[in-house]
């Protein structure tokens, strides 16, 4: 019989405890337990969806055709109807050549390059007119056989469409079949209606929710197999008007009405299962990709939005956090610098203000020079234990300024503007100071440290204090949430002359922790009504997602992670109470299986 080296080319290695970097698949032996051990990766149990850039346009009654990083969004309704095409190349979305003819509530479906609107509702009414678009233009084709609007459709490409559905004075069951030329009836629905999702192709296709009579949303699914309809698995919620993608197996089914929802559920080809919902509840949406890799965009909430999002699957790798040892000193509203095996903590209250310095080395706290002056709601930057910066604080609102050698604390140039509860980033000799409370109000003012002295340079669009920030040097930053007075999820970038809004977080909230760049951040923890957060958002460069949460939800922590959201450290704060509980984030994450014992 054949050994294990002789079939997978290696013997099974000894190990006390185990491998530092194990690679997925590998198997080993821990002496110390006596068990044969592999390891996982930790992925997503449900799918769930992330902000993209918004549509030029904000419209509802569109139609969609595509990919996720490859897609178009024609025709709709902005209060009136439109012709507008645009397209997305997977971050932004690019006015392109319009339909020929402005519609709403029609059928569409294809390829970024190759689609088809069908029917619909233009001005002055409804329409059978059909036209196909080859990457460039749209061209008028051959009329559906039944005008109609507020239909669905399915096509492959714009050589081989459905149309189904629709209303024309009453709720219509009628189905043509398109072959490139000319349109021609099959198999009506077993159940007239309008509005229902759509996935699939021409051949294989699937049809349901929508209205039916009199004036109901229904739960009805139809499956089409090339020649006729059949009624399969309802959806677990009964709605119309929602943006459906994906296959006839494999399709998602996202938002809708009337009662607008963001409710997802997919589609595995014998049943509906809930999902993660959309972040922006909305119905008449469109939606392009597939059940795992898919696209939502536009709708009304009301009112209509140009909003987009993006939809990944189950099955991802997910970071999660781990405890690690507690500092010495427990405190709230503390600043933070370098990584997640050298981090600082700084500063702090408990909620007196404190000069307490303690140095992080991957494992443990130790208690280093203090601060010459006892502060807290202050700023920190810095890329290790051994370079860092601690400004401004309060209160009272101060703009004392100290950079950290590794050993102790020297007063340097003060900011130009008193304040506490601001964001920094940056390093000991380049830094951004932005925002805060200053006497009577919330400030948008931005200092540049150089070393020496600061400068006041571009003002945040978004007064506001108690925000964060990230970066690991002062040119490309980020800052997000804070109060202004209220909770806001507000996120700008820093290009090392001006701010830029960008896409929210998911959820409002201030005082939150940072770790990161402007490319590639965490935002974490914080507080707002009803309470403290352990909720965590990673920023990709355009939009926030929600991953694993803190184990202790807390606000006004202090934290360490420069270079991007692999890797960060979560330290102190209040839950309400001040806490000294540090926790470390490993951007993916694995889980060690036992496959048996001696």
């Amino acid at each position: 019989m054949a050994d294990y080296k002789t079939i997978h080319g290696t013997t099974v290695k000894n190990y006390t405890a185990d491998p530092d970097n194990p690679i997925e698949g590998q198997v080993w032996y821990d002496g110390t337990a006596a068990t044969l051990q592999y390891q996982i990766p930790n992925v997503t149990s449900t799918g769930a969806w992330r902000a993209g850039n918004s549509l030029n346009t904000a419209r509802q009654k569109l139609e969609g055709a595509g990919t996720q990083t490859a897609g178009l969004a024609f025709g709709g309704d902005t209060g009136s109807v439109v012709a507008i095409n645009e397209s997305y190349n997977g971050t932004t979305w690019t006015e392109v050549a319009d339909l020929n003819t402005g519609r709403k509530d029609f059928a569409g479906a294809g390829t970024q390059t190759s689609a088809i609107a069908m029917a619909g509702q233009a001005a002055p009414g409804a329409t059978n007119n059909a036209e196909t678009w080859n990457g460039t233009a749209w061209t008028e084709v051959a009329n559906l056989n039944t005008t109609r609007n507020l239909l669905s459709g399915a096509a492959a490409d714009s050589t081989a469409a459905l149309a189904f559905g629709g209303l024309a004075t009453t709720h219509r069951a009628e189905t043509e079949s398109w072959d490139g030329s000319s349109w021609t009836e099959v198999g009506d629905l077993n159940t007239a209606r309008y509005n229902p999702g759509e996935a699939g192709t021409s051949t294989a296709a699937l049809a349901t929710g929508g209205n039916v009579p009199p004036n109901n949303a229904t739960a009805v699914t139809e499956s089409w197999d090339g020649s006729s309809w059949t009624e399969v698995g309802d959806l677990n919620s009964a709605r119309e008007g929602f943006g459906g993608l994906g296959t006839y197996t494999s399709a998602l089914m996202a938002g809708g009405g009337p009662s607008v929802t963001g409710n997802t559920e997919l589609w595995n080809g014998t049943s509906w299962t809930e999902d993660g919902d959309l972040s922006t509840a909305r119905y008449l949406l469109a939606g392009a990709g597939t059940s795992t890799v898919g696209l939502a965009f536009g709708g009304g909430a009301p009112p209509i939005v140009a909003v987009t999002e993006e939809f990944t699957g189950a099955g991802a790798n997910i970071g999660a956090w781990s405890t690690a040892n507690n500092m010495n000193t427990a405190r709230k509203e503390l600043a933070g610098a370098g990584t997640a095996t050298s981090g600082l903590a700084f500063g702090g209250g408990t909620p007196s203000a404190l000069a307490i310095t303690e140095s992080f080395d991957g494992t443990s706290w130790t208690e280093v020079g203090d601060l010459n002056t006892a502060v807290k709601n202050h700023a920190g930057a810095g890329a290790s234990n051994t370079a860092a910066l601690s400004f401004a604080g309060g209160t009272p609102y101060v703009d004392n300024n100290e950079t950290w050698n590794g050993s102790s604390w020297t007063e340097v140039g003060d900011l130009n503007t008193a304040r506490y509860g601001l964001a920094g980033f940056g390093t000991n000799t380049a830094a951004i100071a932005a925002g805060g409370h200053v006497p009577g109000a919330v400030s948008g003012a931005c200092e540049s440290w150089n070393g020496s002295a600061w400068t006041e340079v571009g003002d945040l669009n978004d007064s506001r204090g108690y925000l964060n920030g990230c970066a690991g040097i002062s040119t490309a930053g980020i800052v997000f949430g804070g109060d202004g007075p209220g909770a806001t999820a507000n996120t700008e970038t820093w290009n090392g002359s001006a701010w830029t809004e960008v896409n929210n977080l998911n959820t409002a909230r201030w005082h939150m922790f940072g770790a990161g760049s402007s490319p590639s951040a965490l935002g974490f923890g914080g507080y707002g009504p009803p309470g403290y957060y352990a909720i965590t958002e990673e920023w990709n460069g355009a939009s926030w997602v929600e991953v694993a949460d803190l184990n202790t939800g807390r606000s006004g922590g202090g934290s360490g992670g420069v270079s991007d959201s692999t890797t960060a450290l979560a330290f102190g704060g209040s839950s309400p109470s001040a806490t000294a509980a540090t926790e470390e984030w490993s951007g993916s994450s694995t889980t060690t299986k036992t496959i048996g014992t001696d």
